[in-house]
């Protein structure tokens, strides 16, 4: 029994599609991706189905964690110790709203990430929170079985918004989060107004942002970031600061799929 009050919503805003092009090029080195296997897809479990992850290079401005490579490697063989009796990926739940986004994530160097406002919206492809090139895949994938948004800030007021997208087939967040990674200057994850009462600035959206992407099984993780003035300046410290919340989001999705 718990008296923590229900989340609030972040209110939403429409980001701007396409974003601003000079805006986007001065990030370009700073989009980064990571995404760790866990379980296996539906077309592993189904054997009459063929799967294969995608084999597109990534962007020379785009770096690639060490555990990319290794994951897409991996993304077509089953997981250790998976049983053929396993309950079908599509039927497990979807990680709750307070698993993926803990109250608080502390920061290795001292600080505290504190949430501001979550929800869960209606489908993976309401297009006041998903650019049309995102639906289009999410569409033709084997399904979404739902999205979470939350908005987090720091003590300086700077403001992360992060979405987790489920899916039906790992496979399928893979590739999402393999092509999102890539287009370093192709924003498709919305930001989320603060919601009324959290003293935070509803930043207008072309403000300077930053964004990455992390995957766990059949989960991608998408974070941004911007400053509290959303400014456009200072995107290596900016991404700085998202890094370590973008690790505590995926940790926590990463554990739910592990054990789902």
């Amino acid at each position: 029994m718990t008296n923590d009050p229900t989340p609030v919503a972040p209110e939403r805003k429409r980001p701007a599609w396409p974003r601003n092009a000079a805006l986007a090029l001065a990030a370009a080195a700073l989009t980064f991706f990571a995404f760790r296997l866990a379980g296996t897809s539906e077309a592993e479990e189904e054997p009459a189905v063929a799967a294969a992850s995608p084999s597109a290079p990534a962007s020379p401005s785009a770096p690639v964690s060490p555990a990319t490579s290794a994951s897409a490697a991996a993304s077509a063989t089953a997981s250790p110790g998976a049983s053929a009796s396993a309950k079908p990926l599509s039927t497990r739940p979807v990680v709750a709203l307070d698993v993926a986004f803990p109250k608080e994530v502390k920061d290795p160097a001292g600080g505290v990430y504190t949430r501001v406002g979550a929800v869960t919206l209606k489908s993976c492809t309401e297009p006041d929170s998903v650019g049309p090139r995102l639906i289009a895949m999410i569409e033709e994938s084997k399904g979404c079985l739902g999205q979470h948004v939350a908005l987090y800030k720091d003590a300086a007021n700077n403001q992360f918004n992060f979405s987790v997208f489920t899916m039906k087939d790992p496979v399928d967040a893979l590739h999402l989060t393999t092509e999102l990674s890539m287009r370093f200057d192709d924003y498709q994850v919305g930001a989320q107004a603060p919601p009324p009462g959290s003293g935070l600035a509803t930043l207008a959206p072309d403000s300077g942002m930053v964004q990455a992407f992390s995957g766990a099984g059949r989960a991608m993780v998408a974070g941004l970031g911007q400053w509290s003035d959303g400014r456009i300046a200072d995107y290596q410290k900016l991404v700085d600061r998202l890094e370590p919340l973008l690790k505590g989001v995926g940790d926590a999705v990463a554990a739910h799929e592990r054990a789902a």
